[in-house]
């Protein structure tokens, strides 16, 4: 291999490790809208309820500047759009001060920045909108 077909093939080798190494935040993002979709799935909406049963949120996830997802077992997922959404950041911490066992519309949830722990900001809740997994279709039985 001569000197000019060696540089051109650690040429070609050194571009595609550039594009390799391409970091995470230059690749496409997805949108609020886009995550929630995606991880709602198949989900049916249901009638929005005004609170939900704290016991029943097993898990929590921020989608950036759109909603707050609280789980609840059994495929559920409860979707809450606040007040003041453009406050939502995936990467803050939830405090939320309740006076009973429920989460309800109208409770003020602060965020506290994870790294310092400071704080953020608030939002309001609204309704709480269920999504369920839909029935799963029944197969007749051959005989």
């Amino acid at each position: 291999m001569n000197r000019s077909t060696f540089a051109r093939a650690l040429m070609a080798c050194s571009a595609g490790a550039l594009l390799l190494a391409q970091p995470a935040s230059a690749r496409e993002q997805l949108t609020g809208e886009q995550q929630l979709t995606k991880m709602l799935g198949n989900r049916v909406a249901g009638k929005p309820v005004s609170c939900i049963n704290l016991m029943d949120a097993t898990n929590t996830t921020i989608i950036d500047k759109t909603a707050i997802v609280y789980s609840a077992g059994a495929g559920v997922y409860y979707v809450n759009r606040p007040q003041w959404p453009d406050q939502l950041n995936d990467d803050d911490i939830l405090v939320t001060k309740t006076w009973g066992s429920q989460l309800c519309r109208l409770d003020i949830v602060q965020l506290h920045d994870r790294s310092g722990g400071f704080w953020r900001g608030t939002v309001g809740l609204n309704d709480f909108v269920p999504y369920r997994l839909p029935p799963k279709e029944k197969t007749p039985k051959q005989g």
